[in-house]
């Protein structure tokens, strides 16, 4: 039953996760949180794999389909994201080594992830001045944060990627998006490679992945195939539609820790 609830969940939430750029982690996470059948370290490993394969998928269906790369800032953008994931899931295993108790870690990712949330309604919504960065150590920064970040929050790119392609860099929010799943790919692989070498898997249900992983492909497709048509217009609707529910089941889910 659990696994089913999650397969719905990770469809839907992969397929906005693409069209926006978030990764679909931003929805997942508080979603699985809510559900509360795992804990918080097996609700981010899950997460993590579900992102992951919505952006091989959605990556490839985008250069298949001619779209056009700025590959230097895919490139460094990418590299920062690795090793600032694997900083990420250092830090997480570090918060869960310190505090000992998972409701607090739970609540210092709630706090964290809702203020990436904020920051990108509130630049989406008001139109902030854009830089227009071009040198490769802004993009190895950049992805060094969000990789970082992604990996720390378990959300695999969540709400900031998007913006903070668009601030620093000044492009459009559809090809924001495209770079923005990239990073993630990146990044999870990251997180991903970082647990196979330190805490290894076995702490975890692996046998949820037989949901998890097919529901991630389609997602992916999906995600990938709606991005392609819709305009630049509604994928800003779309982006700040999500913002605002995840903030919502966010608050929740840290009134229900409190």
């Amino acid at each position: 039953m659990i696994g089913i609830l999650y397969f719905i969940v990770i469809v839907l939430a992969n397929t906005v996760g693409a069209v926006s750029g978030m990764g679909g982690g931003v929805i997942i996470k508080p979603i699985f949180d809510f559900i509360g059948a795992h804990d918080v370290a097996a609700i981010s490993f899950y997460s993590a794999t579900a992102v992951f394969t919505m952006s091989v998928i959605s990556t490839t269906r985008q250069l298949t389909s001619g779209r056009k790369f700025n590959w230097e800032i895919v490139s460094w953008v990418s590299v920062g994201a690795v090793l600032g994931g694997s900083f990420g899931n250092l830090a997480f295993e570090a918060f869960f080594s310190w505090f000992g108790n998972k409701d607090i870690v739970q609540l210092i990712q709630i706090a964290l992830t809702m203020g990436t949330l904020i920051f990108a309604f509130m630049y989406t919504k008001y139109n902030w001045k854009n830089f227009q960065f071009t040198h490769v150590i802004w993009y190895f920064s950049c992805g060094l944060i969000l990789g970082f970040l992604a990996s720390l929050l378990g959300i695999g790119g969540g709400p900031i990627n998007v913006s903070l392609l668009m601030l620093l860099f000044s492009i459009s929010i559809k090809d924001a998006t495209v770079y923005s799943i990239c990073t993630i790919l990146f990044s999870q692989f990251a997180k991903l490679l970082t647990i196979a070498l330190t805490t290894g898997f076995s702490r975890y249900d692996l046998t949820i992945l037989w949901f998890v992983i097919p529901a991630a492909i389609i997602g992916g497709l999906l995600g990938a195939k709606l991005s392609n048509v819709l305009s630049p217009e509604k994928v800003t609707i779309v982006f700040q539609s999500v913002l605002l529910l995840v903030l919502f089941i966010n608050l929740y889910n840290a009134y229900q820790i409190l």
